[in-house]
């Protein structure tokens, strides 16, 4: 991405969101059962954008380093069919998806929130991240956004790139429960 155009420029292009979960979808933390099940929280405001793109013909992709199978669920409820878990090596999974899909990185917008994500950050049109993101990946985003990771990040970002677009119409029929 060109440093001297401002991220709202690159709105217009974005064909394509992907997102890492925790410290994105989730505020970063997890709850720990006595029988070892971690427990993650998502805002619903989230997924009603999340589940809005889908239905207006975005390309919608999860690719996350843990492996929850409550997060699939939760992701495939919403309409989202390229979700992956357990992605250590994050660039391999995004150049699938852009193969897959013959997806330009140009058109790709992107949002992380940790070292992880970064690699990955460096190789899409418009890297996002949550306010309260690692300082290495606010200085590797174009945009970040005023809202933390589980607290609406996603939604400001999803809601921004709709508008821009005259795709964020108010669908009050979308199923994201």
């Amino acid at each position: 991405m060109d440093a001297d155009k401002s991220y709202k420029a690159y709105l217009h292009q974005i064909t394509t969101l992907i997102f890492d979960v925790d410290g994105v979808l989730t505020d970063g933390t997890i709850t720990i059962t006595t029988t070892g099940e971690q427990l993650r929280r998502m805002n619903i405001k989230d997924g009603y954008a999340l589940k809005t793109a889908v239905d207006a013909g975005f390309n919608v992709c999860i690719i996350s380093g843990g492996s929850n199978e409550g997060v699939r669920k939760r992701l495939k409820g919403l309409g989202i069919t390229d979700i992956y878990l357990g992605a250590h090596h994050k660039t391999e999974q995004l150049d699938e998806y852009l193969d897959i899909y013959n997806i330009n990185p140009e058109q790709v917008l992107y949002m992380g929130d940790d070292i992880p994500d970064i690699p990955v950050m460096k190789l899409v049109g418009l890297p996002c991240c949550p306010q309260d993101a690692a300082p290495e990946v606010k200085a590797t985003s174009n945009y970040i956004s005023h809202k933390n990771g589980g607290k609406g990040c996603v939604r400001d970002i999803i809601e921004q790139v709709l508008k821009v677009q005259d795709k964020w119409n108010g669908n009050f029929d979308a199923q994201y429960d």
